[in-house]
């Protein structure tokens, strides 16, 4: 119903109070032209490499690893307590991890500035989350720390359900640790993956939280996305419709990614039946 609600809004004029007025598709044809809103979008495709791809790559090594490695030479346990710190990030509330990067990332007196005038790297120091070149970059990097944590809990799940005999099978033939890697595990969790790239991709197209702690989708809207340039339009500039049509474009292109991604899965796993 609100979806409803929120699709018929965006076919009108309205600042929040009073009678929307009927506008038809004016809100979408000045969506094409709007600059910010495809700048936007532009945003999002690197978020989306900072929240689902490079997570899933690093936490499909990591599981591996903490399997193969940590737990064979450290114990189980000390693989678990690994994970569950890797993990932490996903646990902590939005606004403190915001910041407490904000305070790490401060131009005078923050941590990695600091650490770079400890070593002599005085001419590193930088204002990373206000200069429009590196605002983009920073906040991938918090990304990536935060999202590291959910498809390694996946992957390592995954990885109790392969047949233990493959590997051994492969270790008396002298396959070394990668080849095991590339050719039994990485074929085995294909669901695991399918599972976190989707999951991952949805939460970066939805992403808004950490953008308005960090940024506010500045400088310049250098670090702008479409769930924050909605929330931009309902409530700070009150247009009501612009908004939920911004806001009725990206829930459709999510229902529209998530059919994509189900239909490959289908069709891997068909074919692998």
């Amino acid at each position: 119903m609100p979806f409803i609600m929120n699709i018929g809004i965006s076919f009108t004029e309205w600042p929040g109070i009073g009678t929307p007025k009927w506008t038809g598709l004016d809100n979408y044809k000045a969506l094409f032209s709007d600059g910010e809103f495809w700048a936007s979008f532009r945003n999002n495709a690197a978020l989306i490499i900072a929240m689902a791809i490079i997570p899933t790559c690093i936490g499909l090594v990591l599981a591996a690893a903490l399997t193969d490695f940590i737990g064979k030479k450290f114990g189980p346990r000390t693989a678990s307590v690994l994970r569950a710190c890797i993990y932490l990030p996903q646990l902590l509330p939005v606004v403190l991890v915001g910041i407490v990067w904000s305070w790490l990332l401060a131009p005078d007196n923050g941590a990695v500035n600091e650490m770079f005038k400890a070593v002599g790297l005085d001419s590193l120091a930088h204002d990373w989350l206000g200069d429009p070149m590196t605002a983009i970059w920073s906040v991938m990097v918090v990304m990536v720390w935060i999202q590291i944590g959910f498809p390694l809990v996946i992957f390592m799940s995954g990885l109790q359900r392969v047949d233990p005999s493959l590997y051994e099978a492969a270790e008396i033939d002298g396959a070394s640790w990668w080849r095991r890697f590339w050719h039994i595990t990485i074929p085995q969790i294909r669901p695991e993956t399918f599972v976190c790239l989707l999951w991952c991709t949805i939460a970066s197209l939805k992403v808004f939280g950490h953008i308005y702690v960090l940024t506010k989708g500045g400088p310049g809207g250098a670090t702008n996305v479409p769930a924050y340039y909605s929330f931009q339009n309902f409530f700070d500039k009150t247009e009501v419709g612009y908004g939920s049509a911004i806001a009725t474009i990206l829930t459709l292109i999510i229902v529209a990614l998530t059919v994509v991604f189900l239909r490959v899965q289908s069709k891997d796993l068909g074919e692998e039946q």
